[in-house]
């Protein structure tokens, strides 16, 4: 192990940095990422992202449809990955009756989009989410502390 830096199982099986500091001292430091907020009946509607996520659902229960047109649902205190590229289109409902909220790594430079709309995939209907874009594909969303 090196002295310096270590990786230890964190809160909800992710995973943490230690950083060893002048003197041997380590400081945990937490992944930088972003939070995200779904509100009920919500949906990201179909895109990809340039770079993997992971994702931990801090609230509520959240429904994804993949570009093969699997769904995968993902309850509180569960992790999850998006692929990078226009290969993992995919979309998020929520559902239920109380906000989706998640926490994903990594965050972006200032300017850049987090997603990328595209096209409902082949067999699947863009009306899965009815036509809204949500305020989080923008560029530059609020960045979690």
């Amino acid at each position: 192990m090196d002295r310096r830096r270590s990786v230890e199982e964190g809160h909800m099986g992710g995973l943490r940095t230690m950083t060893a500091r002048p003197g041997g001292a380590c400081v945990a430091t937490a992944p930088t990422g972003r939070e995200i907020v779904i509100p009920p009946g919500g949906c990201t509607g179909w895109h990809f992202h340039r770079v993997r996520l992971d994702a931990v659902v801090l609230a509520g229960t959240l429904t994804r449809v993949l570009h093969d047109r699997s769904v995968e649902v993902h309850t509180a205190g569960t992790t999850f990955v998006e692929p990078a590229g226009i290969g993992h289109i995919h979309l998020g409902h929520n559902l239920g009756t109380e906000p989706v909220v998640l926490y994903v790594t990594p965050a972006l430079p200032a300017g850049t989009p987090f997603a990328i709309p595209a096209p409902a995939p082949a067999g699947a209907t863009q009306a899965a989410c009815r036509s809204h874009k949500p305020s989080y594909l923008s560029a530059d969303p609020v960045e979690a502390p």
